[in-house]
């Protein structure tokens, strides 16, 4: 029997990319032998020093709201319930998030987090947590974690395994069994090789293709 490889996952839960990417590392959990813990980062924390652009800067200040609620979720639950969270958010989110429809998103995103919480019966009361900074800290804290693994010139998500850490794989279509292993069998190969560093291309999609 395979040994069980445990990786590190760092997400932002109103990225897109990274909700696509997570969906691939789910599927290699069924064809390889992976464990994964989910550690919350955030796009509001991680932009906040940068020169970006007026109106993306605009759009990112309300994804602290989930981030912040994931994280009281895991001050009560423990950090388990990130990944069936993280599930049920997602799907509820990311299929009908166009990327340039900020307002739109803002409007419906109290109402998906309510939702949320309420199919896996979580405490309703964690909604609140969208509008206090009280978790600010905790979200700093494993934001930084992952950050500094990799550098600030990434983004979400944040994989790491076997020593090495990484930002990406960024996914733009759902890769299915052995797709999702043999690109997994990939990320193993350039994490163990050392030097190391990076493969990049410029995106020509502004969201990715979810197949649901």
């Amino acid at each position: 029997m395979s040994e069980t490889t445990q990786v590190d996952f760092w997400f932002d839960p109103a990225c897109p990319w990274a909700w696509q990417t997570s969906r691939w590392v789910r599927e290699v959990q069924k064809v390889r032998p992976i464990s994964v813990r989910w550690h919350l980062m955030s796009l509001t924390v991680l932009n906040e020093d940068k020169d970006i652009p007026d109106e993306y800067r605009e759009g990112i200040k309300s994804t602290i709201r989930s981030v912040r609620v994931f994280a009281a979720a895991a001050d009560k639950y423990g950090e388990q319930i990130l990944d069936p969270l993280y599930v049920a958010l997602g799907t509820r989110l990311h299929p009908q998030q166009p990327p340039e429809k900020w307002d739109e998103w803002r409007e419906r995103l109290d109402d998906m987090i309510v939702d949320s919480l309420a199919s896996l019966d979580l405490d309703p009361d964690l909604a609140k947590a969208q509008w206090s900074e009280e978790f600010d800290q905790a979200v700093r804290v494993s934001h930084n974690k992952g950050i500094g693994l990799v550098g600030q010139e990434v983004g979400t998500p944040i994989i790491s395994v076997g020593g090495t850490a990484f930002f990406g794989p960024v996914i733009s279509s759902s890769l299915k069994g052995e797709d999702a292993g043999r690109l997994w069998d990939g990320v193993l190969l350039v994490a163990g090789t050392e030097g190391f560093y990076e493969l990049k291309r410029s995106r020509t999609i502004s969201r990715p293709i979810f197949d649901y």
